[in-house]
């Protein structure tokens, strides 16, 4: 199975971006053949020499509109209507978006002709064949069975992951009690099924083919000779931590032991990886400042005559190595906004000014930081920097807060894309454990992975405060 960094890629998703990419091309030549109502002609058509590059064209603005309207997301592919408006909404971005690169470059368009009969042709193809999909999943084995030995806290969540999101493609067949004294109750659905005792016989009668581990305690209750003899026969043994980590992309702190942190692959940083980060980061910074100061002078114009005040906000944060650097932003709150002591933003904030929250929405509020990417004291990914203030309540709360310092602070990251934006000291322990994930599994695709799902963020103004 495919993944971004640690996180897998459901099957049901790389079925369908591979399947979308083969039904753009048909619905193309399709439309070519209708246009031209000869093969002849429609053959001698797709022959010419640069109709490879022509179709590559579609088939970039397609398959990135798609994505951007969340034509893969779990809650729009299971609802059929929300599924017709949001293909309606990504082919018609995919074809405006086409239009107007074929008006500065006609000598690569496919013409309005073929335009016109391929935008239906392709939407038919792709609402038929997703509707089939879903009905059917004729592609697809059957939903890898899974049993939870254990009830701990970790499992139990795990459990509403996959029961939340049909495209993993798993069923949850039960629990198994560490004690045996608990058997029928519904913990999530299912429920307790059984004891940890009756494992290898629960594991034939119900054909698990994996088995997730969440003991409350394990010294003296795990079923170590049981779960050796299923091991060999070939079911999969997995620690629920771990799979929790595969499915949501992040790292539970519930029951989370140092040792488990230690024992982990992953939380390598390589030199090599680390300069090229950092070259990235340069290169990146620069290339943005340079495209967006025409709007960083139009924003700093209308903060000026918006609302008394610097037009640069600058906060301390805590940075790499734990070490306190000033974070610059376009101001966007009153001045002496926290004049009584800070306050973790709230919706619909009574300090944000009216030029503020329209660069919030947009995150346009964060252009400055550029700078501080620059100098070296933040990254375009990574966790977001926090302040002193709330960094010290945050390391009273959990011993593994202290592990983001391990890495550059970041204008986006993991947790920004993956998680609202943090107002409280459990969103904040939530954001954590996205942040380990990334801190754990540290590339540079998954740098780029953040940067696209940012852009999706950014558009359809989610987690904006």
């Amino acid at each position: 199975m495919l993944k971004i960094g640690g996180q897998k890629i459901p099957a049901t998703t790389v079925i369908l971006v591979v399947s979308d990419a083969i039904l753009i091309i048909v619905g193309l030549c399709l439309a070519v053949f209708l246009r031209f109502h000869s093969v002849p002609l429609a053959t001698t058509y797709l022959r010419l020499p640069d109709m490879p590059l022509r179709f590559m064209l579609v088939l970039l603005a397609c398959s990135l509109s798609l994505y951007y309207n969340d034509l893969y997301a779990s809650e729009v592919i299971n609802r059929r209507t929300v599924l017709l408006i949001h293909l309606l909404q990504a082919i018609g971005t995919a074809w405006v978006a086409l239009a107007i690169l074929n008006f500065f470059d006609p000598d690569h368009s496919m013409g309005r002709g073929i335009a016109l009969l391929g935008a239906p042709t392709i939407i038919g193809l792709l609402l038929s064949w997703r509707l089939l999909l879903g009905t059917t999943h004729f592609l697809l084995p059957g939903p890898q069975r899974v049993l939870v030995v254990g009830t701990g806290p970790v499992g139990i969540a795990l459990v509403r992951e996959i029961i939340r999101r049909p495209e993993l493609h798993l069923k949850v067949v039960g629990f198994l009690d560490e004690n045996g004294e608990n058997i029928g109750k519904s913990l999530v659905n299912p429920g307790i099924i059984g004891a940890t005792s009756d494992l290898e016989a629960i594991t034939e009668h119900e054909k698990i083919d994996r088995i997730v581990l969440s003991l409350k305690e394990r010294r003296g209750q795990t079923p170590v000779r049981e779960l050796l003899n299923l091991k060999f026969a070939g079911v999969a043994v997995e620690d629920a931590h771990s799979v929790s980590e595969q499915i949501a992309g992040r790292i539970s702190l519930e029951h989370l032991s140092p040792s488990w942190m230690i024992l982990s692959d992953g939380f390598r940083k390589s030199p090599l990886l680390l300069t090229a980060k950092r070259i990235v980061d340069v290169l990146a910074s620069f290339c943005l400042l340079l495209l967006t100061f025409p709007v960083m002078v139009v924003i700093a114009i209308a903060i000026w005559l918006d609302s008394r005040g610097p037009i640069l906000f600058r906060q301390q944060r805590i940075g790499l190595g734990g070490r306190r650097f000033e974070i610059l932003k376009f101001r966007s709150m009153f001045q002496n906004a926290e004049e009584h002591g800070p306050k973790w933003a709230a919706e619909n904030d009574q300090r944000v000014t009216n030029v503020g929250r329209i660069i919030r929405k947009f995150r346009l509020d964060e252009l400055p930081q550029v700078v501080n990417v620059l100098r070296g004291e933040m990254s375009f990914v990574g966790p977001r920097p926090e302040r002193p203030h709330f960094c010290r309540m945050l390391e009273a709360e959990t011993q593994f807060y202290v592990l983001r310092y391990s890495v550059r602070p970041g204008i986006t990251g993991w947790a920004q894309v993956k998680f609202q934006y943090g107002a409280s000291i459990e969103d904040a322990k939530t954001k954590l454990e996205y942040d380990l994930f990334y801190i754990k599994h540290l590339s540079l695709v998954l740098d780029l992975a953040i940067l696209f799902e940012t852009a999706k963020v950014v558009m359809g103004r989610r987690g904006a405060k």
